[in-house]
């Protein structure tokens, strides 16, 4: 067993881990001993049965594009023929072992999920990974990934990265280890079996400095009479320990110290390579006997050939203690021996200062490369390092939208906006600056309903357009949509998206056309929309999100279920998750609507963690606001209302009347599952009134039926909202208004027309439907119970339940359940619910 003392209670919650299968973070300061930690639960888990897999993060490496994922799943790479085609091609084109498409980079993550998976099937698996911080950023959010997707198979995973780095893996929500100092007894054991001669008060000094830190421990008695003692109280115990290291290096021979700043700079260890470029960087050849001073100062380690710090901070002391000018001539030698395109253009951009147009475009190549590899943050930074080796303005803010385009793509709206910035500084072309525009843009369609700003977006838009580029312009008017859907703009704003997209010419069959028109005007132009969608012939999943987005926006719930279950299937298989978000977000509102609450509630836990984990708060705030829905539908009011208090808290810091429709929605269908019609009516009126904040001209149609119930219970007289709606009808085939009408001309009929509307709603085809259905079923079968036809109101009403029971909506089902004497078991006194 590997020695760790005084680390009992760390060893016993890594125990726990590994029974328990989970996943956890092991954090601390350098040198507290996370390493030797991992290497005791890897000897734990070893014991135990597992497969242990192991990565190690180098800083220096953190470039290159899934590195640490390949080092982690090289032992096993044989069993990837067993992964569905597509994930196996995406991690083999990942690691460079295959050519092919670019790869999403979730599905380079969920492909190797799916292999740990497999493998943990025959035998369970640790996954041990050390200095997370620096892995590559592909390779981070991939084991982020993988760690909160242990829960189904016996996968344990570790990772050991220090205090005061951020990064996915931290932001996982993971059990977290703090390790911290060993206690004075424990300090004392370690200082005793490294002994130097110090006298007693100096042994007292260090383990006072050291604070139960192992490695201060080890390497502090070692040079603490020409370092230590005079450092400065406000050094910190890390930059005393690199001193203690640049000391060591201070004495090497000058060749060595060159192998040691090569390495520092190398992110490949083979020691083959590195003395090629040591032998580049001295000036003459080297032998290997070039380590062995290195060695014995315990800075490095040579193991079959690749070299190895002894810690961490041996490299960062060695970047340390050498020039900005050696450092690139380190990294130009490295350049003069490499074979790799690739990684030799990457480090002849890090040996220059000052602009290169040549190195300028090989890196804009290198970008081209690791987007093929699917690597879209190493083709960012690829990118970003370009424009600034470029000399011309208009080319460099040119690189840069590149980049932040590829970020967009990723959902990372602070490299989005980073970039941006600085591309805004620059000298761009006219379509450059439409691009820019939409990019400054896209995440912000969740802003307050700024008329203005959508009459700019659209101007661009025609700008863009004249320029020759319509799939600008069509990103444009989508965005510029997209703010007419969340906070109302006003008619004159909405008629705008639509004149420009209309003016376009030839671009009917294009989903974002099709999309911007539903989006922008779902009510006037709910027939040509309808028309465009039977006309549509989707293939790819973005046109299959849109198109559902479209059908959605115009109530045809049916369609929008089809084309968005379609989109879902595709947008899986290409690993595309950064999108499933928006589809399962509305997926969940569509089933709700058709009756399919279970499948509503899977896609509601599945959309809120991937909307989370893609930073799109607001899906992920329109999700929870679904979720309200189906809690009050099901009849757990206070869930709902909590849920419901908790979207209006986002809604209302950004004026997002879509929202707020949700929220109203969700808290008049709890009030009613509650029996408390008067407070639902209260809540389902403001969806109707155009003066109040949750007006919104399509989300109200979702509610028409419940306001509707509610008014028929107390009384309140909804002719006004009625004949507006039915003005509305007459001019708009939208299927979701046209069926929620069929209801409240039934429920609020004249006791002589009310058995004829019935009969006419059920008579509609409502086979896509079954909770509507149930619901004119309901309600016709207790219209007949009050009037004394108990034999008809008993058939109404068991198919009622039935279908009821089968959706889940339990609540609603007692009802069909009633005495017959009609006091509805469902409608006794329960407590009232405050929703202020």
């Amino acid at each position: 067993m590997v020695s760790v003392v005084g680390r009992a209670r760390e060893v016993a919650a890594l125990v726990e881990v590994l029974e328990r299968r989970a996943a956890c973070v092991v954090q601390g300061d350098p040198g507290i001993g996370k390493s030797a930690l991992l290497a005791v639960a890897g000897q734990l888990a070893a014991e135990r049965g597992f497969r242990v897999l192991t990565v190690v993060g180098v800083e220096s490496e953190a470039r290159f594009p899934f590195a640490g994922l390949h080092q982690l799943l090289r032992p096993v790479l044989d069993r990837a023929d067993r992964l569905p085609l597509a994930q196996r091609d995406a991690l083999r084109t990942a690691f460079g072992l295959a050519g092919g498409s670019a790869p999403e980079p979730f599905l380079v993550a969920l492909a190797a999920v799916n292999l740990l998976a497999g493998l943990a099937a025959e035998q369970p698996i640790a996954v041990l990974a050390d200095d997370v911080q620096w892995l590559d950023e592909q390779s981070h959010e991939a084991l982020a990934f993988i760690a909160r997707r242990t829960d189904a198979d016996p996968v344990v995973v570790i990772g050991a990265l220090r205090t005061g780095h951020p990064g996915p893996f931290l932001a996982a929500g993971l059990r977290e280890i703090e390790v911290v100092g060993v206690d004075e007894q424990a300090a004392h054991k370690i200082l005793s079996a490294h002994p130097r001669d110090l006298s007693a008060a100096e042994v007292r000094q260090i383990q006072c400095e050291a604070a139960g830190n192992p490695l201060a421990l080890r390497e502090l008695p070692a040079v603490w009479r020409t370092t230590g003692a005079t450092d400065p109280q406000s050094v910190s115990l890390p930059a005393k320990l690199e001193r203690a290291f640049i000391g060591r290096i201070a004495e090497l021979p000058d060749v060595t110290r060159d192998m040691l700043l090569v390495t520092a700079v190398d992110p490949v260890d083979t020691l083959f390579e590195i003395l090629a470029a040591t032998a580049v960087l001295s000036g003459h050849e080297v032998a290997e006997d070039v380590v062995a001073p290195a060695i014995l100062g315990r800075l490095v380690t040579v193991t079959e050939g690749h070299v190895g710090f002894g810690h961490p901070l041996v490299r960062s002391a060695v970047l340390r203690a050498e020039t900005v000018r050696r450092r690139q001539s380190a990294n130009a030698a490295l350049a003069a021996v490499l074979a790799d395109p690739y990684r030799r253009t990457w480090h002849r951009a890090q040996s220059l200062v000052g602009p290169d147009d040549r190195i300028a475009d090989e890196l804009e190549t290198n970008a081209s490369m690791a987007l093929r590899r699917g690597a879209v943050l190493a083709a960012i930074r690829d990118l970003e390092r370009s424009a600034q080796l470029t000399s011309t303005s208009s080319r460099r803010g040119h690189r840069l939208l590149l980049a932040a385009e590829q970020a967009f793509g990723l959902g990372r709206a602070d490299l989005v906006d980073r970039l941006t910035g600085a591309a805004r500084r620059t000298a761009l072309s006219e379509l450059d600056s439409a691009r820019l525009e939409w990019l400054r843009e896209i995440f912000h369609d969740g802003v307050p309903g700024d008329a203005i700003r959508v009459v700019e977006l659209c101007d661009v838009a025609a700008r863009s357009a004249d320029a020759g580029d319509r799939d600008l312009a069509l990103n444009l008017l989508l965005g510029a949509a997209l703010r007419c859907w969340w906070a109302d703009t006003g008619p004159a704003a909405r008629a705008r998206v639509v004149a420009v997209a209309t003016g376009l010419g030839d671009v009917e069959t294009d989903a974002r056309y099709v999309a911007a028109l539903a989006v922008a005007e779902p009510v006037s132009h709910c027939g040509t929309v309808l028309t465009l969608l039977d006309r549509a012939v989707p293939g790819d999943a973005e046109s299959l999100r849109l198109l559902g987005m479209a059908a959605h926006a115009v109530g045809d719930e049916v369609r929008a279920a089809d084309l968005l279950d379609r989109a879902e299937t595709l947008l899986r298989a290409e690993g595309k998750l950064g999108l499933l978000p928006q589809v399962l977000s509305m997926q969940v509102q569509i089933r709700l609507e058709l009756g399919d609450w279970d499948r509503a509630a899977a896609a509601a836990g599945e959309g809120r963690q991937l909307a989370i984990e893609t930073g799109q708060l607001i899906w992920n705030a329109g999700t929870i606001a679904c979720v309200a829905r189906e809690a009050g539908l099901r009849g757990d009011a206070e869930r709902a209302l909590s849920l419901a208090a908790e979207t209006e808290l986002a809604a209302n810091r950004g004026r997002l009347n879509d929202l707020l429709a949700c929220v109203r929605l969700a808290q008049g269908c709890a009030l009613l599952a509650t029996n408390q019609p008067q407070a639902a009516y209260e809540q389902l009126r403001r969806l109707f009134d155009p003066a109040d904040s949750a007006y919104h001209q399509r989300e109200r149609f979702a509610g028409v039926m419940f306001l509707a119930e509610a008014a028929a219970a107390i009384g309140a007289d909804v002719r006004e909202v009625l004949a507006d709606l039915e003005r509305v009808a007459a001019a708009t085939p939208a299927p979701i208004l046209h069926v929620h009408l069929r209801y409240a001309r039934a429920v609020l009929a004249p006791d002589t027309k009310a058995e004829a509307r019935y009969r006419e709603a059920l008579d509609a085809d409502l086979g896509r439907w079954p909770w509507a259905r149930a619901r004119i079923e309901l309600a016709y079968g207790e219209w007949l119970r009050r009037r004394g036809r108990a034999a008809e109101a008993r058939v109404v009403l068991r198919s009622a339940e039935n279908a009821l029971e089968r959706i889940g909506a339990t609540s609603w089902a007692v009802r069909a359940r009633a005495e017959p004497s009609g006091q509805l078991r469902c409608r006794r006194a329960m407590p009232r619910l405050d929703i202020r």
